[in-house]
């Protein structure tokens, strides 16, 4: 039976209300009772038709600009029509809602701003927080994403531009998830920015003031935590895209106090973990042998090494010996005891390696399994070093991590011709397919959207009250598991995005497995946990509309 919601407003309102509005879909019933005559072409379309044309119109545009803009247009127009039609062609259309348009996106926001999704909470409006969240249309908030937009992908300081990430993950998560559109908030937290470009910029829409930080930026985080909380006590919290010097200290800050995880820390790791397990089936080196090196010891690099570690040690490797598995590499080289880091780092700090500490020379000292890339440094793994990681490896993993393309560490084709077509690769962005001796050679993209969707799913269908490493390592093994490459299908380290869905509702019951495992929710049958989120999970159909 069809669903339907009862609306009071007016027939101007309700077609442009997104969440309502149907376009020519409304049937003449609902167009006789909603007065909705004279508003709308006469002729009555179904969501079929309307997904055609839609594409028709979508494949007519030139750029990924102009496409990107098409679908955010969509989606702030009829929020049904929008992921039906994405969801029928996801492949093609997810780099445009999200990574690596959305960069560009950011990165032009104030120019190319036309739409009102979203909170945008600054600093000069602290004392009104309380007041706009009671004044929201939504009473019944699950999922929120957030961003103070100090380090945006791999392009830095975007300020309020900063918006388009928790829009294009919270799209994510309705994809992929199934998380009702209605129940997720994207917000922006405007501390200033240290851009000079947008400070000069006339056309910039947020606080022309470089960033406020230490304690007046605290009490501001926690201003909008007590209002978050007061509001919407069981909502989920994905940090997103803070800088290295917040992103951590803020998840440790508000992990135990609200359901939050940071998707840079914790949904890379994990996705990146993914990669690994599956890189170690195919190396035929077990797991707890693997030595990794991470280049870029930011928020996500520090966040990988530490799920590394933990997954390790899940294995019945010593703590201490799981450290000294993964090297950690900055601009100065490695991580070593006598380097002036953060206690963070300083727990991977290493003695030197030998006489250089740069990245090849770590490489031919330590000879590693695994080498990832997230300094956001383009190039930066040379042919010199990824041969050097191929003279220890028949089948080297390079993960070049950093987003958008032009700031990943290597090209996957030159990997590829490096390697003589042998290097296990994953990519941060999405990398066209490449070809080796002919063969085509599907890149991996470590996307964190196989994690975050279904971990979510989880997370708010049974309230969990928090989220912890085993969840994140489970979903990863979930993950790897589904792995094409495992079953003989090509190079794919993950499952095509068109099975994502289905990906992630396995994820979400792991997750809740593990829950029930560490004795934070009550137990359950299998069965219970897969109906509660089969029920959960919404889809892109029109409701009927009817008055009340």
């Amino acid at each position: 039976m069809k669903a339907q919601i009862k609306t009071s407003l007016s027939s101007q309102a309700l077609i442009q209300n997104p969440k309502l509005n149907k376009g020519t879909a409304f049937t003449k019933k609902e167009r006789d009772e909603l007065n909705l005559h004279g508003f709308l072409p006469t002729a009555v379309s179904n969501l079929t038709d309307q997904v055609r044309r839609r594409y028709a119109r979508f494949s007519s545009l030139g750029t990924n600009i102009e496409k990107s803009l098409f679908l955010a247009d969509l989606q702030n127009t009829n929020e049904v029509l929008f992921y039906k039609l994405v969801s029928e062609h996801v492949k093609e259309m997810l780099p445009l809602v999200y990574t690596p348009t959305v960069g560009d996106m950011s990165q032009q926001f104030s120019e190319l701003h036309s739409q009102h999704r979203g909170l945008y909470l600054s600093l000069d409006i602290e004392d009104k927080m309380d007041d706009i969240f009671s004044h929201l249309d939504s009473k019944d908030i699950e999922v929120v994403v957030v961003t103070d937009g100090e380090r945006i992908l791999g392009l830095g300081d975007l300020g309020i531009g900063g918006i388009a990430i928790p829009i294009g993950k919270l799209a994510l998560y309705t994809l992929f998830g199934g998380i009702n559109p209605s129940k997720t908030l994207p917000i922006v937290l405007d501390v200033g920015t240290n851009n000079k470009e947008l400070l000069n910029n006339r056309y910039y829409q947020g606080l022309k003031h470089e960033r406020v930080q230490g304690e007046r930026y605290d009490r501001f985080i926690a201003s909008f935590i007590k209002a978050l909380k007061k509001h919407f006590p069981k909502v989920l919290l994905q940090w997103e895209d803070f800088a290295k010097n917040n992103a951590a200290r803020l998840l440790n800050t508000y992990r135990d106090k609200l359901l939050s995880f940071n998707d840079d820390i914790q949904g890379t790791a994990a996705v990146a973990l993914s990669a690994m397990i599956t890189a170690s089936h195919i190396q035929k080196i077990p797991l707890k042998n693997q030595k990794v090196v991470i280049f870029g010891a930011g928020s996500a690099g520090l966040g990988i090494a530490e799920k590394i570690v933990f997954a390790l040690t899940q294995e019945g490797v010593d703590k201490h010996k799981a450290y000294e598995s993964v090297y950690l590499i900055d601009r100065d080289g490695l991580i070593l005891t006598t380097s002036q880091v953060s206690k963070e780092q300083a727990i991977f700090a290493k003695k030197p390696v030998g006489s250089k500490q740069d990245l090849e020379s770590v490489i031919r000292q330590v000879k590693p399994t695994l080498l990832i890339g997230v300094s956001g440094q383009a190039k930066t793994f040379t042919e010199s070093i990824v041969k050097a990681m191929m003279e220890y490896q028949e089948h080297p993993a390079i993960f070049p991590l950093s987003n958008p393309n032009k700031c990943a560490e290597a090209d996957p084709q030159d990997i590829l011709n490096w390697t003589h077509g042998k290097a296990i690769i994953a990519t941060g962005s999405p990398f066209k397919e490449v070809k080796y001796n002919n063969e085509p050679y599907a890149i991996s993209q470590c996307n964190n959207v196989y994690i975050f969707p279904g971990v979510g799913l989880g997370a708010i269908s049974f309230h969990l009250p928090k989220l912890t490493d085993k969840m994140f390592l489970e979903a990863s093994k979930m993950l790897s598991s589904q792995s094409p490459a495992l079953e003989g299908k090509g190079h794919e380290l993950f499952p095509p995005f068109e099975k994502l869905k289905e990906s992630s509702l396995k994820i979400a019951q792991k997750v809740v497995e593990v829950a029930i495992e560490e004795g934070l929710i009550p137990n359950m049958s299998a069965d219970q946990i897969l109906a509660k989120l089969k029920n959960n999970m919404w889809m892109p159909e029109y409701p009927e509309i009817i008055p009340g």
